[in-house]
């Protein structure tokens, strides 16, 4: 049986985008709650009953979640135009060689708004 398994993690963090219009209200310094879910996908153990247990995902995310929770984004290497298109392309190429299972990575950096790169 194959199941896809996530886990949500939250963080804060400031940035601005420097490619938007002048005027643009993205290009000004601010700061998100960011939400991100990492999704994987595998076939469930006969002897488990799981693809992968929780714990491991949050240990693989972790040292990825400490870069980010309340850095400038802006800082960070590959991060220079931090859109969640690009964040979450940024967190698969950090996550995907940890968790080979890496489904999808879904970014959302309000309520209301985010994406998903599925890789």
């Amino acid at each position: 049986m194959t199941t896809t398994l996530f886990k949500d993690f939250q963080f804060e963090a400031a940035h601005h985008l420097p490619h938007v219009p002048e005027g643009h209200k993205c290009g000004r310094l601010h700061g998100h709650s960011f939400l991100v879910r990492i999704e994987i996908t595998g076939e469930v153990d006969a002897y488990t009953g799981w693809v992968m247990d929780f714990a491991e995902l949050k240990a693989a995310f972790k040292p990825i979640l400490d870069r980010l929770d309340h850095y400038y984004l802006n800082d960070i290497p590959g991060l220079e135009n931090p859109t969640s298109e690009v964040l979450a392309q940024w967190i698969w190429q950090q996550l995907k060689p940890e968790l080979p299972l890496l489904s999808a990575v879904l970014v959302k950096e309000t309520c209301t708004a985010g994406c998903t790169y599925r890789g």
